[in-house]
């Protein structure tokens, strides 16, 4: 969690009973009991909080979010009266969490759609981090959830990606079998590691090359978080313009160069074989060619 700008100054605890919306006792029991740090240290309820500073929360914090109905637009691929395909936008959060209760993919879904019963999360089967452009399976009961669920568990749901990385990659495909857990000095970042890891393994094969980049396309065999990007950084070759996992200076606003490109999957009520395919957004094309003009 960062610090947004109209809060620099303010004390810890004062600072997370706002961005939580939870009770300033239950922040301060956090933080006697060392299950909130700043910059990986722990403080007191005192401290003031600075612009800079990375704030980790590690506690499941039940407490009830009410998830507002919001007039957002979304670009719907496909609907029936069980499931939406919806292409999403770059910069858009999947579902509300602390400090960021709305403007995100379930706000917008709950203005249009009745969805899958889930208290935070409504419909969201799977997800895509939100700087990553493209396509997303959403429920609209719990009996399609549950069973698309299970197709996802099961390495039934096809899903491509493609991406533009830094670095000229030599081999035509490869495949990236590392586990992935998350970064104990950084709780917002995951890593190949075996402590407390999952398997993850991420296909992919060269679209393109160009002086100092490579246009590739990946394939999930498994869905751990930021895993393309975790696993691209891993051999060498980390996604462009990435904000987390590349070192390189930023070269657009835009966030990092990976888009959810197509989806394949058996309809899980119907039977039918569906396939979705959409085009990656303007900036990633913009982007595409000022490597053609190098």
């Amino acid at each position: 969690m960062n610090i947004k700008s109209e809060k620099d100054n303010i004390r810890l605890d004062q600072y997370l009973k706002e961005e939580l919306d939870i009770s300033r006792s239950k922040v301060q029991k956090l933080i006697k009991e060392e299950k909130i740090k700043v910059n990986g240290k722990v403080v007191n309820s005192s401290y003031k909080v600075k612009m800079e500073d990375l704030i980790e929360v590690h506690d499941e914090l039940n407490f009830e979010i009410n998830i507002e109905k919001e007039d957002i637009p979304l670009d719907i691929v496909y609907e029936d009266e069980y499931l939406l395909i919806i292409n999403k936008k770059s910069g858009m959060v999947v579902h509300p969490a602390p400090g960021n209760y709305s403007g995100t993919l379930v706000n917008a879904l709950l203005g249009k759609f009745s969805l899958s019963n889930d208290a935070i999360r409504p419909g969201i089967v799977h997800r895509i981090d939100k700087d990553t452009s493209g396509l997303l399976v959403v429920a609209k009961d719990d009996k399609t959830h549950f069973l698309l669920s299970e197709m996802i568990k099961k390495k039934e749901v096809e899903r491509l990606y493609l991406a533009i990385v830094d670095g000229v990659i030599k081999n035509e495909t490869g495949t990236i079998d590392a586990p992935i857990g998350r970064d104990p000095n950084n709780r917002q970042k995951m890593l190949v590691t075996d402590v407390n890891s999952k398997d993850a393994i991420t296909h992919f094969r060269v679209l393109k090359r160009f002086k100092n980049n490579t246009l590739i396309e990946c394939k999930l065999e498994t869905g751990r978080t930021h895993q393309i990007r975790v696993h691209m950084q891993y051999i060498g070759f980390p996604i462009s313009n990435d904000p987390v996992y590349n070192k390189s200076k930023k070269t657009t606003p835009f966030g990092q160069m990976l888009h959810s490109k197509s989806i394949r999957f058996v309809h899980p009520i119907t039977k039918k074989e569906l396939y979705f395919e959409c085009d990656v957004p303007k900036e990633f094309k913009d982007f595409l060619k000022s490597l053609e003009n190098e």
